[in-house]
């Protein structure tokens, strides 16, 4: 009987949030022959429709949106080689405060228990020996990423599968390099939209990040994975660097692990340090 590969289970909102992130991950890890699966909860209808035309307005067609991120979520995949796309399609519920929050169906107003149950069937059919969410703040507080960790840590504690269980964050140190990079570009780079009085600051400190995960040398997957995206040109404003540039400010994906049946110490630069 063959023995079972090693497998990551990446859990996100929406399309598109795979790539900055965990895109490196993806294509690493798959490349090394662990089995890789993607979790997006929602459907993504609150992203831009095409021509860029913003939900809300008149010609926003949330259907129309939906079958498109779809089709950009699949080339994402396959430029990140993910061996497993699974789709909860809950409606996307669009920014904190947007009436969208509170329509039927939005992920935001889904009970946290029936979305778990949902992704516990998911992990045991897949049994990831590492799972990657978002933290508490969903890291910039938008609500279907905090939804997506609550549903997450939920499912996790349901089934106690995985061995491994991280949060993605950026190291502080990292935004300074990245604004003065944009700045010396001329590219303009947006902030989130959330209030900052109302949330913690983003990203760790350095010395609390636990895990440095290189991935270098899967820079141009990473960069198909967001080119992906095309639709959602304000989310992927990255591209503007042009692949070398871009590789150099993403090349390394960081994370902090909040479960771990491995006794691995800190700082590792291997989700699987202690189970392979």
């Amino acid at each position: 009987m063959a023995e079972r590969s090693l497998t990551l289970m990446a859990v996100h909102a929406h399309p598109d949030d795979e790539a900055t992130s965990t895109g490196g991950i993806l294509a690493r890890y798959a490349a090394e022959g662990v089995t890789t699966v993607l979790v997006t909860c929602t459907d993504g209808r609150c992203g831009d429709g095409p021509g860029g035309v913003k939900p809300g307005d008149p010609d926003h067609d949330p259907s129309a949106v939906v079958a498109m991120r779809q089709a950009e979520l699949a080339a994402s995949c396959a430029a990140l080689k993910v061996t497993h796309l699974e789709t909860l399609d809950y409606a996307d519920s669009g920014m904190m405060g947007w009436d969208t929050n509170d329509l039927p169906g939005a992920f935001w107003t889904t009970p946290v228990a029936e979305a778990a149950d949902r992704l516990a069937e998911l992990i045991r059919r897949y049994r990831p020996d590492v799972v990657v969410t978002y933290d508490e703040n969903g890291f910039y507080g938008h609500p279907d990423h905090i939804q997506a960790h609550r549903v997450t840590m939920t499912a996790v504690q349901q089934t106690e599968i995985p061995a491994k269980v991280y949060w993605t964050t950026v190291p502080r140190s990292a935004f300074q390099e990245f604004g003065r990079i944009m700045q010396e570009l001329g590219v303009e780079f947006p902030e989130p939209e959330a209030p900052a009085e109302q949330t913690p600051p983003l990203g760790l400190p350095d010395d609390e990040i636990t895990t440095w995960v290189d991935t270098s040398g899967y820079g141009g997957q990473k960069f198909q994975s967001l080119a992906a995206h095309a639709s959602q040109a304000e989310n992927i404003f990255f591209l503007q660097l042009g692949q070398e540039r871009f590789t150099e400010l993403m090349g390394v994906e960081t994370f902090v692990r909040v479960r771990d049946t491995t006794a691995a110490p800190t700082p590792e630069d291997d989700l699987f340090a202690g189970l392979r």
